[in-house]
Order: C-alpha cells, then sequence, then structure tokens
C-alpha cells in the first residue's frame, strides 16, 4: 500500500527536532472521513420500515435473543417498579439472566455493544445498582486487535512507518477498548506518549449496528409503554452523538487543549499534550502521564497522598467547566482518572466531552443549589422552565415528588446520597411524570455522579454537597467576570443608556398622545381565525337544529288538517315536513361525528 507523503515522513526521515506540541499548529488539509451515523427518533415513519437483509436479520436475531433473556428476568422488573422507601431491590431467582451475563452477551455482540454496555454503565438513571457493576468491567476489559494492523493504520494515516516515526512503540497494547486500544510508545525527541489506535473497520460497524437499533427504537417508541417511557429513540441520538465525538481522534486533541487552557488554574490537575503532527482521525498520539489509577490505588499508597483537597479541586474544576466554561470532560469515571507520581489529579480519555450554553449554565447551577441546600420548591419550577411538558402533566403531583426527593436529600453526606445520584433521580421522577428534562442535566448528573465516586475512593469524608455550597460564591463570581469578558455587560450597560437617554422624549410623546385623545390600543389574537371559525360552526348547527324543530312543530300542526293530497293515509304537507326533519337530523348526527373526528385526529397530531 502506498503511503501518503506527509510533514511526518519529511522531518522524521531528515531527523530534525520535532516542535513542542504547543507549538505546533493543527493540520489544515488533512483528509479525514467523518463517521456519518444516521439520527434516530426524527425520522420519516418510511425510513423506520424494518430491512430484511441477511447481516440485519442476524442483528435482529441477536437483538430479539437478549430482549427475550433479560425481559423475563429481574432487570425487567426492577425497570417497571417503582421502589418504595427502605425497600431491597429484588434479587434475581437462581436459573435467571444475571448482571454478568449481560456484560458477557453484549461483549460478544461487538464494539457497538460493548460502548452501548460502557454507557450504560454510567447511568444508574436507567440501569439498577447490580447491573452497573458488572458492566463498568467493559471499560478496560476487552480483548485487542493484533500488532500488524496497528502498523498499517499508524503507515496509512501518518504516512510514514512506525519505525521511522517513533524511536520506540510497544506492540502490547497499554489498555484495550471497545473503539480503539492504547500504546506506549516515544518519539524521535525522546519524549514519552501514548499512541491510540482505532480498530479497523470500526466505523462501518458501528452504523450498521445503529442502524439496526434505531429501527428497534423506533418501534418499541411507538408502540410499547415501555418505549415511551424511556423514550428509547432520543436516549440512542445522544449515544450516536457520543460515539461520533469518541471516533474523531482529532476532535479529541482539539478538546485536550481546550479542556487544558480552561483548567489551568488549578494547579493539582493533569491533562496529557496532545502531538498534533503525529494525530489524525484514526490516531492519536499525546504525552504520557506516569501514575496509576484510583481503582488500583492500595489502601497504603493512599496514605502517601492527602485526598481531601484533590478531591475538592477536582469537583470544583467540574462545576467551572459545567456553569462557566461550557465545555467539560463528560466521562470521568475512575477508568480515567489517574494518580501522577507528582501526586496530582490526572485527566484521560477526552473523546466524551459535554456542552452547555450559557442560559442552560445558569438554570444549571440554580437547580444544583437548590437541590445541594434542599429548596424543593425552586428545584421543581427550575426543571419544569427548562424541560418538556407531555400532554396531561400533573403540577402538582410533580411538585410532590420533587419534594420528596430533595428534602432526602438534604443535609446528606457522600455516603448516604450524592448530588449526581439526586440529580438523575430527579431528571427519573420527571420522566415518570410526563415531563422529557433535557440532556444536559442527565449527563451533569452522571458526570457529578462518577465524581461521587472519585471522592468516595479520594477521600471516604468529602462531602460534595457542602462543596458546592463552599464554592457557588467563586462560581457565581467567574460568570460574572466572562460575561464582562465576552461583551455581554457592556452590551447591556449601553442598551440601559440608551433606554435612559430616550425614556423622556418617549414618555412626553405617550403623554401627548393620551391628552390629545390619539392613543390606540390594538390587540391582536393569536387564534382569532380559529375562533370564529368555531363560532360559526355552532351558530349553524344551533340554527340547524331551531329549523328542524320548526319542521317538526309545523309537521305536527299540519296533520289536523285534511287534504286530497295524502301519503301514508295521513296529510301528505305534514309527511314531507316530518320527513324533511328525519332528514335533516340524520345529516347533522352524521357531521357532527365527522367534524368531531377531524378535530381529534387534528389535536393529536398537533400534540403527539
Amino acid at each position: 500500500m502506498a503511503a501518503r507523503e506527509s510533514p511526518i515522513a519529511r522531518r522524521v526521515i531528515g531527523h530534525r527536532a520535532i516542535p513542542h506540541p504547543a507549538s505546533i499548529a493543527p493540520p489544515q488539509n488533512r483528509a479525514t472521513a467523518p463517521l456519518s451515523l444516521p439520527a434516530y427518533g426524527r425520522r420519516p415513519a418510511v425510513e423506520a420500515m424494518i430491512k430484511l437483509s441477511s447481516s440485519h436479520l442476524k442483528r435482529y436475531q441477536q437483538i430479539g435473543s437478549l430482549l427475550w433473556k433479560y425481559g423475563r428476568s429481574d432487570l425487567a422488573r426492577q425497570l417497571n417498579s417503582d421502589p418504595g422507601f427502605g425497600q431491597p431491590e429484588p434479587q434475581p431467582k437462581s436459573g435467571t439472566a444475571t448482571p454478568e451475563q449481560l456484560a458477557d452477551d453484549l461483549e460478544a455482540m461487538g464494539p457497538t455493544y460493548v460502548k452501548l454496555g460502557q454507557v450504560l454503565a454510567g447511568r444508574p438513571d436507567l440501569l439498577p445498582q447490580p447491573y452497573l457493576d458488572a458492566l463498568a468491567r467493559l471499560h478496560d476489559r476487552v480483548k485487542p486487535f493484533p500488532y500488524s494492523e496497528v502498523e498499517e493504520i499508524v503507515h496509512v494515516e501518518l504516512g510514514v512507518r512506525i519505525s521511522k516515526a517513533f524511536s520506540r512503540f510497544d506492540p502490547e497494547p497499554l489498555a484495550a477498548a471497545s473503539l480503539g486500544q492504547a500504546h506506549t510508545a516515544a518519539l524521535r525527541d525522546g519524549r514519552e506518549v501514548v499512541v491510540k489506535v482505532q480498530r479497523p473497520g470500526i466505523r462501518q460497524i458501528i452504523a450498521e449496528d445503529f442502524e439496526v437499533l434505531g429501527q428497534i427504537a423506533t418501534f418499541l417508541d411507538e408502540h410499547t409503554e415501555f418505549g415511551r417511557r424511556y423514550r428509547f429513540g432520543i436516549v440512542l441520538d445522544e449515544f450516536r452523538q457520543t460515539i461520533q465525538q469518541e471516533l474523531n481522534y482529532e476532535r479529541e486533541a482539539q478538546n485536550l487543549i481546550t479542556v487544558a487552557q480552561n483548567l489551568a488554574e488549578f494547579p493539582l490537575l493533569k491533562l496529557p499534550s496532545p502531538v498534533l503532527d503525529y494525530t489524525g482521525s484514526n490516531v492519536l498520539t499525546m504525552e504520557r502521564i506516569n501514575g496509576h489509577k484510583i481503582t488500583e490505588l492500595s489502601p497504603i499508597a493512599r496514605l502517601e497522598f492527602k485526598g481531601g483537597p484533590l478531591a475538592e479541586e477536582l469537583l470544583r474544576a467540574y462545576l467551572k467547566q459545567v456553569l462557566v466554561d461550557g465545555v467539560f470532560h463528560a466521562d470521568p469515571h475512575p477508568g480515567n482518572i489517574f494518580v501522577t507520581d507528582e501526586g496530582r489529579i490526572g485527566l484521560l480519555d477526552l473523546g466524551m466531552v459535554g456542552h452547555t450554553a450559557p442560559g442552560m449554565q445558569e438554570n444549571l447551577l440554580k437547580l444544583l443549589l437548590a437541590v445541594s441546600e434542599g429548596r424543593a420548591e425552586e428545584a421543581a419550577d427550575v426543571v419544569i422552565q427548562i424541560s418538556r411538558k407531555a400532554e396531561g402533566f400533573d403540577p402538582v403531583e410533580f411538585r410532590r415528588r420533587i419534594s420528596q426527593l430533595v428534602t432526602v436529600n438534604q443535609d446528606k453526606g457522600l455516603q448516604q446520597m450524592q448530588v449526581g445520584q439526586a440529580l438523575l433521580n430527579l431528571g427519573r421522577d420527571a420522566r415518570n411524570n410526563g415531563v422529557a428534562v433535557p440532556s444536559e442535566l442527565t449527563l451533569l448528573g452522571k458526570t457529578l455522579l462518577q465524581l461521587d465516586e472519585i471522592g468516595r475512593i479520594l477521600d471516604p469524608d468529602f462531602d460534595p454537597n457542602a462543596s458546592v455550597r463552599r464554592n457557588v460564591g467563586e462560581l457565581m463570581s467567574k460568570r460574572l467576570r466572562k460575561n464582562l469578558t465576552q461583551g455581554s455587560l457592556f452590551s447591556s450597560v449601553m442598551e440601559l443608556k440608551d433606554f435612559m437617554t430616550h425614556l423622556p422624549s418617549r414618555l412626553n410623546r405617550i403623554m401627548d398622545a393620551v391628552g390629545n385623545s390619539d392613543l390606540e390600543v390594538k390587540v391582536k389574537a393569536v387564534d382569532a381565525t380559529t375562533l370564529l371559525d368555531g363560532m360559526q360552526k355552532i351558530a349553524n348547527r344551533i340554527t340547524a337544529g331551531v329549523v328542524l324543530a320548526a319542521l317538526i312543530v309545523g309537521a305536527s300542526l299540519l296533520m289536523r288538517v285534511d287534504t286530497r293530497f295524502q301519503l301514508f293515509g295521513y296529510p301528505g304537507l305534514a309527511i314531507l315536513c316530518f320527513l324533511a326533519a328525519a332528514a335533516g337530523g340524520f345529516w347533522l348526527v352524521i357531521s357532527i361525528f365527522i367534524q368531531d373526528a377531524k378535530s381529534r385526529k387534528h389535536a393529536s397530531r398537533a400534540h403527539p
């Protein structure tokens, strides 16, 4: 296979020193093939038809077997149950499917389903705790692919052979995941790096799997109460966007740069620097962080550093990312958090990054404070404001459920109730009461829940509720400074100056119009046409009823008048009036039923 020439090939072959990554500009003309996955949940009905190709039939059979197996297990019973206070989770019966078997089954179905299991492992609002624990092993216990394929991918992506680009490249992977694997290596200038290589053919496999999953999700959402409750189409669409981000290693390199700049003020945090000239859409080269996963630290090793300050700074940094910067590391599970040899926190794997708009940031900040401080009414108001309400939404019942949830969470420490768990429970209760919360709330809850777990490992006495209250003042001041820097505050001041400057003249014109009786108030009814049409239909029905009643009364009076013209042995004119009244009454009833059916159909389309 002919390798295309690249800046790396010219620089490595000439044995010139490679500049530091901070001085390297990202390539502008690199040919990349972005993954194009169809977005399900917003497709026309004609595109949601089940395809019957041989490959799809095999997937349907596998997914059907999976649904049948776990649809009869304790998992389905727990998902459909509404746990009461203090009730233990039901345990699986002997011989039924177990959480460990679910992890094994997903792993056997391929990388897409392994990644699905990884995502579900961080969603306690969807799965019970035993299944979360079983799926957690999918984060880093995946079979690697051969080194020969690694060489070919690196060669094609960077344009040079591994032996020319690196002075050392370890054939054995440091870690293997569902989408790729990481190898330790060294650059020609001696720097130690980690090289992430994407699995060969993974994009095509994932695209086909998503087509099948999208058809099944659409079917469940449209035809089952369970699907309408959990909105599998929306969940799958979020999953699709997550994988699209993680499959583009150039985007992950940019995420490393952006988040590192935002967290420069936190000295206890460390992010690896990407080497952009050694990075493409399928290969990511970044600085190696020496340390250990926090899950691998022994109790004795934890005594060598102070976990409390690390947990405090980590939570404070994530709150700043979510509520001030608007860009945050969205997958801080314990496998992605290192304790470096210098006693700092290392953040790895920024393929999954969340984004929050300025308006959503303020609402999430209000919600986080309300939950942390036990203000249930305010928490319910914020959720209602930022969410989409379904038909039949009961705000009174929703506020009662949120009040119960927040009251339980109030003044609870890390060992009892976490902030992230409280937000996920809030989203679950909202969904059960006909409120579709935004994905940012679920992502924030999942992220904070993972931080709660990390905090428990670093310092068992760390209380995230107290940390949120301690840092809220700083967060608000940073938001104010950010608005000032971005010019939004200056814009508001200029608008206020313009308003105050023109206020006297505007008031004078209003008062002159009032004094001269020239003031007019125009009211525009948004649905005036619809209202008039409805009133006209009512008037027509009333008029038709009056006419029919008059025909019946007139026919009754004419029955007493003897005439030569008779029908059925009765006065003919009276019988004609009766027949006309009967036909008119039948037509009126039929038209009422038809019109009401059309109105119900139109209302169902307007409010699905």
